[in-house]
C-alpha cells in the first residue's frame, strides 16, 4: 500500500486523512473487523461499488457550490484515481467511480488542496446540506439561504453528536416558498421567512423522507428566528442519536422515530436537550459565502446561431433573469448527470469569459451558471453547443432524473441510466411541445430506495423484477402523482402497477397521451390524477402488465445484451451494526481519548458528548455478554440498569440512567465537563475490569 505523505494547511484535515490511511492498513492486516471498517470508510465518503475491489468516492459539496478551480481539481483527481468521469447527484454532490481503496487517502489529500472534502459524504452522519441552486439569485427569495446552509454544514462537520447515528440525516434549505429543495422529504427541511420588520427566520419541517416507504415531513415551526436555527437542529440530532433505531436499518430514520414515539414526544425531548447544546444562540455570518467573482468580459463578439429555433427553445427553458437586474442564470442540462472529466475542463474554459466563478449543482443532476449578461448569451450557447451541453428543456418533462442503478450501485435491480436516455429521446422525438412543460417531472431509480427521487415524481419508475414461469425479467414499478405543491407541502407518488422494463416507453406514451386527451384546460397534472383516481391509471396501464405476450428481448434489460439476472449486493447507504464486545471497548478507549483532547482545547460540549458515547459504548459491550442487544442508546441505558445495576452486579452511586443523562440536565460548562469526563473514565475502567473477570471466568 502506497503511504500517504503530504502536508496540508489544515492540521485537522491532515490528521483525518492520516487516520484513514492507518485504518486501511489495519484493515488489510486483519486488525479491524470488516463491518467496523465499512462504517469508518463510509463516513469518509468511500462507498463499495457493485464491482468487486473498487470504490465509489462521494465528494461533499455543500449546497452544490463548486468553483472553476475546484471542478478542475475534481476532474484531475478523476483522471488520476478514477474512471475519467464526474457523476452529479440529486444531493448536489459529485461522485467518481472505480477507485482503489488504498489510494483514497492520497485522493482526499489532493481534493483538500482546493478545499474539497469527502468527510461525512456517506454513512450514518449529517449528509450533504442541500439548498435551492438559485439561492442568492432567485427573484422570489426573501433572502439568500446560502450562508445558512454553509454555517449548518460547518457546524455539524466532525461534530461529535452526529458521527455514529443509527442512520443518515438530511437537511435542506429552499430559497423560497416554491420549495425547490424539497423540504417535505427531509429530516429537517427549511424555508426562509421574512417578517415585516425585516427579521429573518425559517419555517421548519421535521421527519420527512423518501426510500422504500416515503413519508411527508410535519411542520413544527412556522417561524424559527435565524439565530435559533443551528441550536434547534442540534437538539433534534441529539434526540435522534439517543432514541433512534440502530439494529434494524430499515426502521432507523428520523421519520420512524416520530412514528414510534409520536411527534409531540420528539418535540418534548428536543426541548429537553436544549440545555446541553453547545450554544443557545448562533448568529449566522451573512457574509460567510463570498459573492462570486463576476466575468470581466463586457463586450462580446458577434456570433451566428446555427439553429435559431433551438436557441429560442433554450432561452425559454434554460435561462431566467436573476434578482440582480441585468444578469441571467443559465441552466445546463446534463444527461444522466455524467460529465467526462475532459468535458469538465473544456466546460470551464468555455464558460469562464461569460459567467461568474461559481457553479451550482442542481437536484436534478444539472448545473446552474450565474451572472451572465444578456449580450453574452449567444456566445455562451454556441460554446455549450460545441460540448453537447445546450439541450433545451431543463427541469421539464424532457429532463429525466436518474440514479446510477445497476451501472455501479450494489442495490440496483434494473437499469436506470439507459432507460432515462431512452425516455428523454422519446420526449424530444414524439412530444417536443412538452419540453416547455416545467410542471411534470419524470424520475427513475434502479431500486425502491429513491436515490433517483421517484417517490416525488409526477411520473416515476423504480427498478424491480418479475417472474414469468421459471424465468425472471427486468421490470419497473410505475408511480404517479407525486411532486412539490409549495411552502412545505408535497405529495408522494403512488404505486400503480409493475410492468416489464422494456415497456416503460409504452407506459410513458399512455400516460402522456391520456393527459393530452383527457385533462381539462389549464388543469395541473396533480388535479388530473386526483380527478381520475389511481384505479383509472391501473386500468389504463393493465394491458402492459400482461406477461402472456412477452418477447425474447424483454428478458434483456435496457443497455444490456445478456439475459437479466437479479444480483443485488449489500447496500451501504448507511453503516452497519457492530456488535463485537472487544471492538466496542476499543472504540470507547478511542472516544475517551477524544474527550480528553476536546477538554484540553476548551471544547466543553464536545468533551461531554464524547464522554456520553463512552458511557453508552461501554455499557453496550457488557450487555452483549448477556446477549442483550438493545436497538437504541436510550434502550442501552435502560437495559444496563436492569441487567447490571438493579441486580448489583456492578455498583454505581445511583442509577446508570441518572449518571449518563446528566448530559441533558446541565449546561456544557467547564466544571460539568470535568466531572462528567471523569465519571466516564471511571465507568470505562470498571467495565473493563468486569469484562476481564467474565472472560477469565469463562
Amino acid at each position: 500500500m502506497q503511504s500517504f505523505r503530504t502536508e496540508l494547511e489544515n492540521p485537522v484535515v491532515e490528521r483525518d486523512i492520516i487516520d484513514l490511511e492507518q485504518k486501511i492498513r489495519a484493515f488489510r492486516e486483519g486488525k479491524i473487523h470488516d463491518e467496523k471498517f465499512r462504517s469508518l470508510r463510509l463516513a469518509r465518503g468511500v462507498y463499495g461499488q457493485r464491482q468487486q475491489g473498487v470504490q465509489m468516492v462521494r465528494i461533499k459539496l455543500p449546497f452544490g457550490k463548486v468553483t472553476f478551480k475546484q471542478l478542475l481539481r475534481i476532474a484531475d483527481v478523476s483522471d488520476e484515481y478514477a474512471s475519467h468521469n464526474l457523476h452529479l447527484t440529486t444531493r448536489q454532490d459529485i461522485q467518481i467511480h472505480y477507485v482503489s481503496l488504498d489510494r483514497t487517502p492520497q485522493l482526499w489529500a489532493e481534493l483538500e488542496r482546493d478545499d474539497v472534502t469527502l468527510r461525512e459524504a456517506c454513512g450514518n452522519t449529517v449528509r450533504n446540506v442541500t439548498a435551492s441552486p438559485t439561492a442568492g439569485v432567485d427573484p422570489l427569495e426573501p433572502f439568500d439561504v446560502s450562508p445558512y446552509a454553509q454555517a449548518t454544514f460547518e457546524f455539524f462537520l466532525r461534530n461529535p453528536i452526529c458521527q455514529e447515528m443509527g442512520r443518515k440525516f438530511k437537511i435542506s434549505f429552499s430559497s423560497s416558498d416554491a420549495d425547490t429543495a424539497f423540504s417535505y422529504v427531509h429530516d429537517v427541511g427549511l424555508i426562509p421567512k421574512l417578517k415585516e420588520n425585516g427579521e429573518r427566520g425559517f419555517k421548519v419541517l421535521l421527519g420527512g423522507g423518501l426510500g422504500a416507504q416515503p413519508l411527508l415531513a410535519s411542520v413544527v415551526e412556522e417561524f424559527l428566528p435565524e439565530d435559533q436555527l443551528i441550536p434547534y437542529i442540534e437538539s433534534v440530532i441529539r434526540v435522534f442519536d439517543r432514541y433512534g433505531e440502530r439494529n434494524n436499518r430499515n426502521k432507523a430514520r428520523m421519520k420512524y422515530l416520530i412514528q414510534k414515539i409520536g411527534l409531540d414526544e420528539v418535540l418534548r425531548l428536543t426541548r429537553e436537550e436544549r440545555i446541553a447544546n453547545k450554544v443557545k444562540s448562533y448568529p449566522i455570518d451573512r457574509n460567510t459565502v463570498d459573492m462570486p467573482v463576476l466575468p470581466e468580459t463586457s463586450s462580446y463578439p458577434e456570433v451566428t446561431i446555427a439553429n435559431p429555433l433551438r436557441y429560442e427553445q433554450w432561452l425559454i427553458t434554460n435561462v431566467f433573469e436573476q434578482k440582480q437586474k441585468g444578469f441571467y442564470g443559465v441552466y445546463v442540462k446534463v444527461t444522466v448527470g455524467d460529465i467526462p472529466s475532459d468535458t469538465a475542463r473544456k466546460l470551464v474554459k468555455t464558460i469562464s469569459p461569460y459567467v461568474a466563478d461559481e457553479i451550482r449543482i442542481t437536484q436534478n443532476q444539472g448545473l446552474l451558471l450565474k451572472f451572465v449578461r444578456k449580450e453574452a448569451l449567444p456566445a455562451l450557447y454556441n460554446g455549450l453547443t460545441e460540448l453537447d451541453l445546450s439541450a433545451p428543456g431543463f427541469d421539464t418533462v424532457a429532463d429525466v432524473t436518474t440514479c446510477p442503478g445497476t451501472d455501479t450501485c450494489n442495490l440496483g435491480i434494473s437499469d436506470s441510466m439507459t432507460l432515462s436516455k431512452v425516455l428523454e429521446d422519446l420526449i424530444y422525438n414524439e412530444y417536443e411541445e412538452l419540453i416547455f412543460n416545467r410542471e411534470i417531472k419524470i424520475k427513475i431509480s434502479g431500486c425502491m430506495n429513491s436515490c433517483g427521487q421517484h417517490g416525488l415524481a409526477h411520473i416515476g419508475f423504480h427498478g424491480s423484477s418479475l417472474k414469468a414461469g421459471l424465468k425472471v425479467l427486468p421490470s419497473v414499478q410505475v408511480l404517479l402523482g407525486g411532486g412539490t405543491v409549495g411552502n412545505g407541502v408535497g405529495r408522494t407518488a403512488e404505486k400503480v402497477i409493475k410492468v416489464p422494463a422494456k415497456r416503460a416507453t409504452h407506459v410513458l406514451r399512455a400516460v402522456l397521451n391520456d393527459y393530452k386527451e383527457n385533462s381539462i384546460t389549464d388543469e395541473t397534472f396533480h388535479n388530473y390524477y386526483d380527478r381520475l383516481g389511481k384505479d383509472y391509471f391501473y386500468q389504463l396501464l393493465k394491458p402492459l402488465a400482461d406477461l402472456t405476450t412477452l418477447t425474447d428481448d424483454e428478458f434483456v434489460d435496457w443497455g444490456h445484451q445478456e439475459s437479466f439476472v437479479t444480483a443485488i449486493g449489500v447496500g451501504e447507504c448507511a453503516g452497519v451494526m457492530i456488535d463485537l464486545v472487544a471492538t466496542l471497548l476499543y472504540e470507547s478507549d478511542e472516544k475517551m481519548g477524544w474527550a480528553n483532547e476536546a477538554f484540553k482545547k476548551g471544547a466543553w460540549a464536545d468533551a461531554i458528548y464524547h464522554s456520553y458515547n463512552v458511557f453508552v459504548g461501554s455499557a453496550k459491550a457488557l450487555l452483549l455478554d448477556k446477549n442483550v442487544n438493545s436497538s437504541t442508546q436510550a434502550g442501552v441505558i435502560r437495559e444496563f440498569d436492569a441487567q447490571y445495576i438493579d441486580t448489583a452486579e456492578l455498583s454505581l452511586n445511583g442509577s446508570f440512567s441518572d449518571l449518563v443523562l446528566q448530559i441533558n440536565k446541565n449546561e456544557p460548562s467547564e466544571e460539568f465537563a470535568k466531572t462528567y469526563l471523569q465519571a466516564a473514565s471511571d465507568f470505562l475502567e470498571s467495565v473493563k475490569l468486569k469484562r476481564e473477570a467474565l472472560v477469565h471466568h469463562d
